[in-house]
């Protein structure tokens, strides 16, 4: 099996997970879902049971908010497909983890983390599945975290983005591939 890197991003509530566990079930072999949201309320565990419930029986759960680079190679040994859900969320976590550190600090250790994820998961000949949020569409935020937040969270997807082999957009529950079959401009159909 060829590896490849495939990347569903969209906005809130778009489809994205429910596509990309469509994307998972349809590639062969042992699947391992890493999930990187933590219960931190009862909002939160209703949403997690969600996702635990729509997931096949025999898929692998692993439960990575923090520290994926030093889990992904024990993950990626033992399984055929991957599907990260979400960057966003693990994004979040990372930054509350640095919140007493300056904006070009959590950047720096951000760009540092994709990078070593976006490697391992490149050499390990496995598909990955990785989902995010477009969190850069709508208005600029108004307080600097939140801007932080959009900032960092734009440049992992950007990078995801530019490593996959494909790339979804999820709009209303529809995917549309945007990296696969890209119109460059000045290039036409």
């Amino acid at each position: 099996m060829a590896g490849r890197i495939i990347l569903v991003t969209g906005g809130a509530r778009s489809g994205k997970s429910a596509f990309a566990e469509s994307l998972a079930a349809e590639t062969a072999g042992k699947k391992t879902y890493i999930a990187t949201a933590e219960i931190v309320d009862d909002e939160m565990r209703r949403r997690i049971e969600m996702h635990r419930r729509r997931r096949p029986a025999d898929w692998r759960t692993v439960e990575v908010p923090r520290h994926l680079v030093q889990a992904l190679p024990d993950i990626l040994v033992n399984t055929d497909v991957v599907l990260l859900d979400c960057l966003t969320v693990y994004v979040a976590t990372l930054l509350y983890d640095l919140r007493h550190e300056q904006g070009d600090v959590i950047e720096r250790i951000a760009r540092s983390e994709v990078q070593d994820m976006l490697r391992l998961m490149a050499d390990s000949g496995k598909v990955v599945i990785a989902v995010t949020n477009e969190v850069g569409s709508g208005i600029v935020p108004g307080d600097a975290v939140s801007r932080l937040y959009r900032d960092v969270a734009g440049m992992v997807n950007q990078s995801f983005a530019a490593a996959a082999d494909n790339v979804y957009l999820t709009v209303a529950g529809i995917a549309v591939e945007i990296k696969g079959r890209q119109v460059r401009a000045g290039e036409h159909l």
